[in-house]
């Protein structure tokens, strides 16, 4: 019995899983209230069957605090045997951006690190978290891109 385990065990330690990766975090629309990034997210799915997404959690920070966080639940699947390309909406209030006066100032960016928490429903071992964190500076919207957005 103890060599079924162990045998078990290291198929399962060995097995592949999906694997994903920040590809970029770009200013998406200005809204009269807030900034809206997307953080762009490829997912490469090792299954011949499409696995559901159960929940996407993020948290922004800039300057070491927390300037957005929350969750998307149900965002869809990854197709089989692939790479599916996700967008996470991250917004931002103009309350928030005013408290990184400092950091915008010198470069008209904000250094960020963003976390995500990918939440994949793999069949036989149940829900899998995939972190991800991913660092970098995000440009802020300029004039012209306040008057081009009709939102």
């Amino acid at each position: 019995m103890e060599k079924a385990k162990n045998y078990i065990s290291e198929k399962v330690a060995n097995m592949k899983k999906p694997e994903a990766a920040v590809t970029t975090v770009d200013l998406k629309s200005v809204h009269r209230d807030h900034i809206e990034y997307a953080a762009k997210v490829a997912v490469d799915n090792p299954y011949p069957t499409p696995l559901p997404i159960c929940d996407i959690t993020y948290v922004l920070k800039s300057d070491g605090r927390v300037i957005a966080h929350g969750a998307i639940p149900d965002p869809g699947s990854i197709k089989a045997s692939g790479q599916t390309l996700l967008e996470v909406p991250v917004k931002v209030p103009h309350s928030i951006l005013v408290s990184l006066v400092k950091d915008i100032g010198r470069d008209w960016d904000i250094d960020y690190e963003l976390e995500l928490g990918l939440v994949i429903d793999l069949p036989v071992f149940g829900n899998f978290t995939i972190p991800l964190s991913s660092k970098g500076e995000v440009k802020l919207p300029t004039l012209s891109d306040v008057f081009s957005s009709k939102k």
